[in-house]
């Protein structure tokens, strides 16, 4: 039988924003900036158009954030492109697990939003709501009956409504909206993300992101996507590994949370995150990891999406709010925007290289049948026996296959806090413990604040977190020693910065 012939090459590549083609690009993106912000308010393609769409649309903590932000990339991008003067021109992406700092010609010009080429649209919330809020409130009024259902569904009922979620309404903490002067806290004295940040972004937590073998599992420490929600706007029910540790908390980072708690914090920290010209370089990168998910469940003869009738449900979802090269786009499905060869896309090579184990490694029945290891719970802290045989797995295997991982449940404090570190054994009394430290596991976090129909009170959020096998309390036991050890677990706020969560519910899995 004579070969398959080779894939035909992409269009388009996106490369690595630090290798030499990827620094082309970036020139080309600040052209773009530089003629986009200049545009009439009320132009489709003016750069602060963008941010209102994933204000207005953007789903997290569920199952169509992955694809969403692929057609919300991909659909931008052509916008990028028309005014780049490159016809090749590809968002750059940002691998942050090899370089866990922001790339150096991010701050040049244009590609931060503190220059000064912002002023004359953002220098404060009045003169920001004088250029674009008439727009706004012209282009909500000429919404469909189906644009309008779903904003009700996200808590938007009226303009006002959502305007509350530009300016904070009243309190600094809230507001998507950020002046000039700190639209990023992340600076050219002061690049590199936070330590415990930077931790969610190593190589054995993208390796435990990769590690699932299913696109949704409703057990999330085995699921790559976050929750099934009924609507890409509801509230998040779950987070997976790498939307709830690294994609939330370097959202949180270059924002400035906690370090301006109580805010006003930079645009990366709120809903209308792509004014700041950073966000299309880190969500290329997520973007790179579901491809590199998926072409790892390829190998593996597995499936890239779930069987029926999930997936009639994922890909009908209606997403209203694109806006393209050509203007508004019109209705799209999810199912329209699943794959990279819409846009006619590649990754180009860099980036982190996943291990080879997860590409060759053939699903066993631990992997994808063992039953969760509940736990009990009080306050902000939980415990759960782990059978001395997990540990033993834990110790012994390959780390990027399974191992133990972390379901901690909580319910959002109100107020500003959204970032809490997840310590495992740690002495009485500790209330904060950075990475490095034997008792550290990771840091969780909710990127934006609730918005008006997104309360915290909506229900409580699953975060998956994987345990590194560095914890002082994953010793190996001594012989003899009892058949289970004992985790407790405690939630408390990064940096002391907030309330502590209530821990509603504790379980390991042990893969």
């Amino acid at each position: 039988m004579p070969p398959a012939p080779a894939a035909a090459a992409a269009t388009y590549t996106r490369y690595d924003a630090t290798s030499t083609q990827g620094q082309a690009m970036l020139a080309a993106y600040a052209t773009a900036i530089n003629a986009m912000i200049k545009l009439p308010a009320d132009h489709p393609h003016n750069w602060f158009r963008a941010a209102f769409v994933h204000l207005m649309d953007c789903p997290h903590g569920n199952w169509w954030f992955y694809v969403w932000h692929r057609g919300f990339i991909g659909y931008w991008e052509t916008v990028v492109r028309k005014y780049s003067g490159n016809p090749k021109f590809a968002f750059p992406y940002w691998d942050w697990t090899n370089l866990p700092r922001i790339p150096a010609s991010m701050f040049n010009g244009v590609l931060t939003p503190v220059s000064n080429a912002y002023l004359p649209y953002t220098k404060d919330l009045a003169t920001f709501t004088a250029f674009i809020q008439p727009a706004m409130k012209k282009f909500w009024n000429s919404l469909s009956p189906a644009q309008r259902a779903q904003l009700t569904i996200r808590g938007y009922g009226t303009f006002d409504d959502m305007w509350n979620d530009v300016s904070g309404n009243g309190v600094p903490a809230n507001g998507a909206f950020a002046a000039t002067a700190k639209a990023r806290y992340l600076s050219p004295t002061n690049p590199n993300l936070d330590p415990d940040v930077a931790y969610d972004c190593t190589p054995f937590i993208v390796d435990k992101g990769l590690s699932p073998l299913k696109f949704y599992d409703a057990t999330v420490s085995k699921s790559f996507t976050s929750s099934k929600t009924p609507s890409h706007n509801s509230a998040a029910g779950s987070f997976s590994v790498l939307e709830g540790l690294p994609h939330n908390n370097i959202h949180n980072n270059i924002g400035g949370y906690p370090a301006w708690n109580p805010g006003p914090f930079g645009y990366m920290t709120q809903f209308l995150s792509p004014a700041d010209p950073i966000f299309f370089l880190h969500h290329s990168n997520m973007d790179r990891l579901w491809d590199v998910w998926t072409r790892k469940q390829q190998r593996l003869h597995l499936p890239i999406l779930p069987p029926e009738p999930d997936l009639t449900t994922l890909k009908k979802e209606p997403f209203l709010f694109y806006i393209s090269a050509g203007g508004y786009v019109g209705p799209k499905t999810a199912g329209d925007v699943l794959s990279t060869t819409v846009f006619d896309y590649e990754y180009g090579p860099g980036g982190f290289p996943p291990s080879l184990t997860l590409f060759s490694a053939p699903p066993t029945a631990t992997r994808t049948a063992a039953p969760l290891i509940r736990g009990t719970v009080s306050g902000n802290s939980g415990t759960v026996a782990v059978p001395r045989a997990a540990l033993q797995r834990q110790l012994g295997a390959a780390p990027e296959l399974g191992g133990l991982t972390l379901e901690v449940t909580i319910e959002r404090p109100e107020g500003p806090v959204r970032q809490f570190d997840v310590l495992v054994n740690a002495p009485a009394g500790t209330t904060k413990a950075s990475a490095g430290s034997p008792y550290f596991a990771g840091t969780i976090g909710f990127f934006g604040l609730a918005m008006k129909g997104m309360h915290a009170t909506a229900g409580a959020t699953t975060f998956a977190v994987p345990i590194p096998p560095t914890l002082r309390a994953l010793r190996a036991p001594a012989a003899g020693a009892a058949s289970n050890t004992t985790l407790h677990v405690q939630l408390v706020p990064s940096h002391g910065v907030g309330e502590a969560p209530v821990l509603t519910a504790l379980a390991v899995g042990a893969y």
